[in-house]
């Protein structure tokens, strides 16, 4: 189904909230996109799905929508989620600076980045001058001129060794509240999130493990973001994927290590999921260590695409529940 069939111009944001353990409150946040500030629901509006991790103490909610309705619908979720998170009680094993940590807008069909960028300041605008105590850094299409990348941002603000957030200087908004603590929103090429588990306990090998894929290694893998994690008793390989710009790629690479895709004619490349599985697995096995298995966290570009176009045209705004929402 092609996005001028369905008739919109379609972007998505994968939210990263921190929160988890109270699974009725993540879903009172998703059920928040969905509504307009008159209480009326969005025609143009699908939560696609909800992927809650209790160990992390953190949630990634996939809101799509017509691009000229995310901003609006994202900001609802963002003021609920201000209003249920409590930074200064909040716990758990994945770094975070905020109680919305993260709003990444990202374009499915029919969208530039550019457009997800202006979408994205917007936003950003929006979420300082609603929420007392907000503060919000930026990044990517959203940071101008400079459009500095997520990592950039978070190593320049610690957000890897979560420090004391109330001396960081935002972009936008005051000093950072120890409640709120520090959001960043900005846009993208989708950026995917696939996790690995490996059958160890053993962190030292978890991280030589994630250094080894790391894009910004010389025999890593490019795009993807890797950090070593204990999880569930394991140690968990989180990976960030990034898509690539790729003008020559074909849809999937002969080695079947990339897959591409298409959006308004640009053309972007990311490592297939099954590939750094094989890589975790490869290098896990020279530590003499199996894998468990792997967690896609929502969906590839082309599924959220292909969700966005059908939850939207079928008018379902919870489409997670039909999905099947993922609470670990």
């Amino acid at each position: 189904m092609s996005s001028s069939r369905v008739g919109l111009r379609l972007a998505a944001c994968l939210l990263n909230i921190s929160e988890a353990r109270r699974k009725y409150i993540v879903e009172n946040i998703a059920k928040a996109a969905l509504l307009d500030k008159n209480g009326k629901k969005h025609p143009q509006v699908s939560v696609l799905n909800i992927f809650s991790d209790q160990d992390y103490n953190r949630s990634v909610i996939t809101i799509a929508a017509s691009v000229d309705k995310l901003g609006s619908s994202v900001l609802a979720a963002c003021l609920e989620a201000f209003q249920a998170i409590d930074m200064e009680v909040q716990e758990g094993i994945h770094p975070c600076l905020g109680a919305v940590d993260l709003v990444p807008i990202y374009p499915l069909s029919g969208v530039t980045v550019e457009e997800c960028g202006v979408v994205a300041r917007s936003l950003a605008e929006d979420l300082v001058r609603h929420v007392p105590g907000c503060s919000v850094f930026l990044f990517g299409e959203a940071d101008l001129p400079e459009k500095r990348s997520l990592v950039q941002r978070r190593k320049q603000l610690g957000w890897f060794t979560r420090r004391d957030v109330s001396a960081l200087q935002p972009d936008l908004g005051a000093a950072p509240a120890r409640r709120c603590g520090l959001t960043g929103v900005g846009a993208s090429p989708y950026v995917m999130n696939c996790n690995i588990t490996i059958d160890s306990q053993d962190m030292s090998a978890g991280r030589e493990i994630a250094s080894a894929i790391r894009g910004s290694n010389a025999n890593g893998l490019k795009g993807v973001q890797a950090m070593a994690f204990p999880h569930e008793g394991k140690i968990e390989i989180a990976c960030n994927v990034e898509s690539f710009d790729d003008q020559e790629a074909a849809e999937i690479s002969e080695d079947f290590q990339n897959v591409s895709y298409s959006v308004l004619g640009d053309q972007f490349s990311y490592v297939s999921p099954h590939y750094i599985e094989a890589q975790v697995k490869k290098l896990a096995s020279d530590w003499g260590i199996g894998t468990k298995g792997r967690a896609l966290v929502g969906f590839t570009p082309q599924e959220c695409k292909n969700c966005a176009e059908y939850g939207i045209k079928e008018n379902i705004g919870e489409f997670w529940k039909i999905r099947g929402g993922v609470f670990m």
